[in-house]
């Protein structure tokens, strides 16, 4: 089972890769001992699909049968080893046991659970079992299921995951197979103001753990974030100072009455590695003010959005030069070590 191998990480940090979120790493800890499917909702670019992945890492080397289904070697239930019997069998690390699905709105029915392959069907025949070629589900056997952007996907997906989940079965064409797969579905959810989501049914989410995922919580963890996840220039310095005013201005934007949409950790990481790059060209050896401020637009503009009181007096160029002249003269008078 599953869970047994979540309940060693007990009173541990489990999600290493994680920096901050505690309350959110102890309810995935909680659900995935339960062997519940979780759904991780937040805003975009603050860890959601780190957080996943970071699960894969903890699953133990697992053998299967050497089959599409990765069948237990003595419980085997796809057709395939049923048929044929004794099969080979192999070992799958924790990585590989994790099986990911992107959502987008061209996702099909057959990407999730298979389909006729026409080639092994006219070998085989197309009611042959030779002839299925097993989805990602199916693959998902024994491990983490994880289906990234979940309100992204269309209705149609939704209903054949719903299938899965409700009854332990998938019916694709011809084949009704039962499905008796152990896997933990680990999904990711944008908040549905985010262009191109769907809504998804009652139904569907009733099958779910819902769990939180929020901004770095201090200005110290995201530093943390943006240091080690950022692509350095080891050559170019940039002042602690200096990446404190930065970050705290993202951090500022985040609670702006003014905007609909707010930069996420991305933002910052983005401005880090374009401030060094920028200080590189200029022949320079630290970052200054000034290579932060050239990026902006390029790094920060299309990641927010006006309130529309506001967008139709200003664009975003010029609402970000406000925003950081007046942020900039609030930390001066409080007296903030401001470069």
């Amino acid at each position: 089972m599953l869970s047994e191998t979540f309940k060693q990480f007990k009173g541990k940090d489990a999600f290493i890769d994680i920096y901050g979120q505690e309350e959110a790493k102890r309810q995935i800890l909680s659900a995935l001992i339960m062997n519940r499917h979780i759904v991780l909702v937040g805003p975009p670019g603050i860890g959601k699909t780190t957080l996943a992945k970071n699960i894969a890492k903890l699953l133990p080397e697992a053998k299967v049968n050497d089959c599409n289904f990765h069948c237990i070697p003595d419980k085997p239930f796809c057709p395939e080893c049923k048929i044929s019997g004794a099969k080979k069998t192999k070992i799958l690390k924790g990585e590989e046991r994790f099986v990911r699905i992107q959502g987008s709105p061209d996702l099909t029915v057959e990407d999730l659970l298979g389909d006729i392959d026409p080639i092994k069907a006219m070998k085989f025949g197309p009611l042959a079992i030779e002839s299925f070629t097993p989805g990602k589900i199916f693959k998902a056997n024994q491990g983490v299921l994880f289906f990234d952007e979940l309100n992204r996907a269309p209705e149609k997906i939704q209903n054949a995951l719903l299938q899965v989940l409700e009854e332990g079965k998938a019916t694709i064409g011809s084949y009704d197979l039962d499905l008796e797969a152990s896997f933990i579905l680990i999904a990711t959810m944008n908040p549905e103001d985010f262009a191109a989501t769907e809504k998804l049914s009652e139904v569907l989410l009733d099958r779910f753990d819902f769990i939180f995922i929020k901004y770095p919580e201090a200005l110290d963890i995201e530093k943390k974030i943006v240091r080690d996840k950022s692509e350095t220039l080891s050559e170019v310095k940039f002042p602690d100072g200096l990446l404190n005013a930065t970050l705290g201005f993202i951090r500022s934007l985040r609670n702006n009455e003014n905007l609909e949409r707010v930069p996420s950790v991305r933002a910052s990481i983005g401005l880090y590695e374009r401030a060094q790059s920028n200080a590189l060209l200029s022949n320079r050896k630290e970052v200054i003010i000034e290579d932060v401020l050239e990026a902006f637009n390029s790094v920060v503009a299309h990641r927010i959005r006006l309130k529309p009181s506001v967008r139709y007096l200003m664009n975003a160029k010029d609402f970000l030069s406000k925003e950081f002249n007046n942020f900039k003269e609030t930390a001066e008078k409080e007296g903030s070590d401001y470069p």
